[in-house]
């Protein structure tokens, strides 16, 4: 087989992109960590139960799909319904704003790719608004 019967390459995925495993899991922590932390994030995290390592787990396992890794959060837990599990929270345009900027701000510290944060970001930002309930 030569060179030009071989197939092309898969493209890599967000996931690999980003490093796997280990660096989904940094950037979910920091995530939550910031969300702890700074209070211009007290809205979002007001909507969170005290402890966030449920909150930490399922967003690790959800991402790890949605990025092309594996399909941690389906294994676990069925299909997301992002929306309808997020139905009995006050969701506007405030606290998906601070849901965002958290992100955005994790993603920053993670040293994420400024391309690969652009696309991320456009995608979170289509998500963070599609759960919006008021």
């Amino acid at each position: 087989m030569t060179s030009a019967d071989a197939p092309p390459p898969s493209p890599q995925t967000p996931y690999d992109a980003l490093g796997g495993d280990a660096q989904v899991r940094a950037l979910v922590d920091r995530f939550y960590d910031l969300m702890d932390l700074e209070p211009v994030f007290a809205g979002i995290r007001a909507l969170h139960p005290s402890s966030l390592e449920g909150s930490r787990e399922k967003l690790h396992h959800f991402l790890s799909g949605w990025l092309g890794g594996p399909d941690l959060y389906v294994q676990r837990h069925g299909h997301p319904r992002l929306r309808a599990r997020h139905l009995p929270y006050s969701i506007g345009i405030a606290e998906r704003d601070q849901w965002m900027a958290c992100m955005l701000q994790a993603m920053e510290e993670q040293q994420i790719d400024a391309e690969m944060a652009e696309r991320l970001a456009r995608a979170f930002f289509g998500t963070a608004d599609w759960m919006r309930n008021r």
